[in-house]
């Protein structure tokens, strides 16, 4: 499976300049099997009152997504977005598959105080998985890679593959590269994670990096070798052989 991370870092509250850049990114990488955006790539992270920056039921991003994956035969992971659904506001993930058609929806479920987004922000309160070229992918969202349960979910699930679209400070860098490897080993998953700010990766079960960018707008391809996840849990299953009888 050959996937693309489309980074790049949001102008704040230009919205019809964000729809262009990531227009621009997903035609470059339109040859892939999955293309990943950052969190919140249409209005940046995150302008305020987020209410004047809500995608009404998502209706423009999921017709802006739609409209590129047909057009490109190309599954999109299509980040996040300011979301208004039901009188609340959510950071939401769309995914579109190859046909053009919405495969699935993830709310953000752990929502980062430091930055007040539970003041503004509904939580989501259910995993996503969604198969994608007859692989099981799941979803999560930036601060949720710092919660292992939650993670661990998604892999007892039957996900293969976790996309985390983000927009993760460069000033905690470390725990993050630390987090990432460490969601993959435990789980025996890759991880690929799209970050606005920069130094997106993907790691394989090993917990090893097969590709990583720098700071600036990038287009980050790689080919993942799902026999590669198989050969891992052959040798060491870590889900079978948990031991879950203890006080």
């Amino acid at each position: 499976m050959k996937i693309s991370i489309a980074q790049f870092k949001s102008e704040l509250g230009a919205v019809d300049e964000n729809f262009s850049t990531a227009t621009r990114l997903i035609e470059g990488a339109q040859n892939s099997d999955v293309i990943l955006l950052p969190e919140l790539w249409s209005t940046g992270y995150y302008p305020t009152p987020v209410e004047n920056f809500a995608d009404i039921d998502g209706e423009r991003t999921k017709n802006f997504l739609c409209a590129a994956a047909k057009k490109f035969s190309v599954n999109i992971i299509g980040g996040s977005v300011i979301v208004e659904s039901s009188g609340k506001i959510f950071n939401r993930c769309h995914v579109v598959n190859r046909r053009g058609e919405i495969s699935a929806t993830y709310d953000k479920t752990h929502l980062f105080s430091f930055a007040q987004e539970d003041k503004v922000f509904g939580a989501g309160d259910k995993i996503s998985i969604v198969e994608l070229n007859g692989v099981r992918c799941g979803l999560a969202i930036c601060y949720d890679l710092r919660f292992p349960e939650f993670i661990r979910k998604i892999a007892l699930a039957g996900a293969e593959i976790i996309f985390i679209p983000a927009a993760w400070s460069l000033k905690r860098l470390t725990p993050r590269q630390i987090l990432t490897k460490a969601r993959a080993i435990e789980n025996q998953i890759f991880v690929v994670f799209a970050n606005s700010s920069g130094k997106s990766e993907i790691v394989n079960p090993r917990g090893e990096v097969i590709a990583e960018s720098g700071r600036d707008e990038e287009i980050l391809t790689a080919e993942i070798n799902l026999n590669e996840r198989a050969e891992v849990i052959a040798m060491m299953n870590l889900l079978a052989d948990r031991n879950l009888n203890v006080d």
